[in-house]
C-alpha cells in the first residue's frame, strides 16, 4: 500500500530525510517515531504529496505519487500536525466542503458525514464555528476531514496532540476499527504512546531510519524488555551517533 524507495529530502545544505526506504502493507497500523526534528513530518508531507523528494520514489496504493500526485491524493487521508482548518466555517459545512472536494455528493456525502460525526465524537460541535471549538475538538475535526472520503491510506502527524486522556483512548479504539483494509501511518515523538497502538515501528533520527519492525522483535534484538521502547530508541540513537563519530574520525 505504501512503498518508500531511498527517499531523500534536502533543504539547501540540510538533509532532512536521508535515503529512507520501507514498505507498509494493508491492515497495518505503523508508528513513525523519533524526536522533534527527526524528519517525520517532512517524510509524511512527501507521502501526502505536499513536498517532492530530492531523490527517491513513493508509491501509494499502486500509484506513483511523484508522477501522479492528484491520483495519489484521492487515496490519502492526511492530518498534518498543525491541523489547518477554515476557522470561520461551521464544522458541518467544513466537513461537507472537504467531502465535496473529494467527489462525494448526495446520499453518499450524508452517510460519510454521519459516520465521521459519530466516529470522531463531533455531534456537539457540528453547528459551531471551528474557531469556537476547543483544541481537542479542532483536532477531531481535522481527523474527520481526513477520513470523510474513506481513504485506503491514512497519514496522521501527531494525531493525539491536544487531546485529553479520554479522547486519546477513543482515538486508539477508532484506529483499531479502521485498520481492516487500510494502511495507517502515524507519527509521534511520544514513543511509548505509539507502541501501545502500532503493529510495527519505524524509528527515525536525524533523517536516518534506524529500525523497522514489531516492538517486541526490535527490543529483543537489543536485549531489552519486550515493551521497553524508550530503551530501544536510546540504544539505537547512541549506536548511530557512535558510528557517525567513528566515521568522522576515520575520515
Amino acid at each position: 500500500m505504501i512503498t518508500v524507495d531511498a527517499v531523500t529530502k534536502k533543504f539547501g545544505s540540510l538533509v532532512a530525510v536521508n535515503s529512507v526506504s520501507f514498505a507498509l502493507q494493508k491492515d497495518e497500523i505503523v508508528g513513525f517515531v523519533g524526536p522533534n526534528g527527526a524528519g517525520k513530518s517532512t517524510l509524511l508531507k512527501i507521502l501526502a504529496t505536499y513536498l517532492y523528494p530530492t531523490a527517491g520514489g513513493v508509491s501509494l496504493d499502486g500509484i506513483d505519487a511523484i508522477r501522479e500526485p492528484l491520483e495519489a491524493r484521492r487515496r490519502i487521508g492526511y492530518l498534518p500536525g498543525d491541523t489547518p482548518l477554515y476557522h470561520e466555517m461551521r464544522t458541518d459545512r467544513y466537513l461537507a466542503f472537504v467531502a465535496q472536494a473529494h467527489g462525494c455528493s448526495g446520499s453518499a456525502l450524508q452517510e460519510r458525514l454521519a459516520w465521521v460525526t459519530e466516529a470522531c465524537g463531533l455531534a456537539d460541535a457540528l453547528r459551531k464555528r471551528i474557531k469556537e471549538c476547543s483544541t481537542g475538538y479542532r483536532k477531531r475535526i481535522g481527523l474527520a476531514g481526513a477520513l470523510i472520503h474513506d481513504p485506503p491510506v491514512i497519514l496522521l502527524d501527531e494525531p493525539t496532540h491536544g487531546l485529553d486522556p479520554l479522547q486519546v483512548v477513543d482515538f486508539r479504539k477508532l484506529l483499531r476499527k479502521l485498520r481492516p483494509g487500510r494502511t495507517i501511518l502515524l507519527s509521534s515523538h511520544i514513543i511509548s504512546e505509539v507502541a501501545q497502538l502500532a503493529d510495527r515501528l519505524l524509528l527515525i533520527h536525524n533523517g536516518h531510519l534506524l529500525a523497522d519492525g514489531p516492538v517486541g522483535q526490535l527490543c529483543q534484538k537489543e536485549n531489552l524488555g519486550e515493551s521497553d521502547v524508550e530503551g530501544l530508541f536510546l540504544s539505537l540513537v547512541r549506536r548511530h551517533e557512535a558510528q557517525k563519530k567513528g566515521g568522522n574520525h576515520g575520515a
